[in-house]
């Protein structure tokens, strides 16, 4: 989506709505740096006083972060998943992993029914490296991989706010992951995710279910 200049009233609504959709459509990803606030107060032409009410709005409502001397930051897709990943971080890492259940099994019956064939090469070819770094044994590029496939499947349910829930909970428990697996991944237990990514494939939702629920029962104990 194309910043478009805001010459009328109510200047500051106007902003922080332009910059919220840049967000929310992932023109800026999380994680991102924004343009600096003369660059964008050229582009939406306002004056940088209302550019900086407009990103202190954003970075009070959790979709931004300011770091002084380095910019300002993406760190929420929408006020909903900023305040998510809030509570997400105050409560303990069980119930995170338990919400993290929930939300994959749902993911793959609706993947199942929903994706398309961009989704299905997608998982193919995010299974593929999945497997490659566990062979390797870089627990670094496997985390990465493994959290980029369960984001996939979210993504291929094409429920916008579902696949956004699942990043902000995934991003959250990425250190959980991550010291799980401990610094020698070789000796880690494999948890092969094929059969549940080839059920969503083949467009079985009960199955798909099935073995996401199957998978996870060995990470979260019921």
């Amino acid at each position: 989506m194309a910043l478009q200049s805001t010459r009328k009233s109510a200047l500051v609504d106007q902003v922080i709505e332009q910059l919220r959709q840049q967000i929310s459509d992932g023109e800026w990803g999380l994680g991102s740096r924004i343009p600096t606030e003369s660059e964008l107060a050229e582009l939406l032409g306002v004056g940088r006083n209302t550019i900086r009410e407009g990103v202190r709005a954003l970075a009070h409502a959790g979709l931004l972060e300011i770091r002084q001397g380095a910019g300002t930051f993406v760190v929420g897709r929408s006020e909903v998943t900023a305040a998510v990943r809030r509570r997400i971080a105050a409560s303990p890492a069980s119930d995170a992993m338990e919400v993290r259940r929930g939300l994959e099994v749902e993911a793959a019956r609706l993947a199942a029914h929903r994706r398309t064939e961009a989704d299905i090469t997608r998982l193919r070819i995010l299974l593929a490296e999945r497997e490659a770094t566990h062979e390797v044994g870089d627990t670094e590029s496997f985390v990465a991989a493994d959290i980029a496939l369960h984001q996939a499947v979210a993504e291929a349910s094409h429920n916008k706010l579902l696949a956004e829930l699942y990043s902000e909970l995934a991003e959250s428990l990425r250190e959980t992951v991550r010291a799980g697996l401990g610094p020698v991944l070789a000796e880690e237990p494999h948890i092969d995710h094929t059969r549940a990514i080839e059920a969503i494939i083949a467009g079985d939702a009960d199955l798909a279910a099935a073995e996401t629920a199957a998978y996870l029962r060995l990470l979260v104990d019921d």
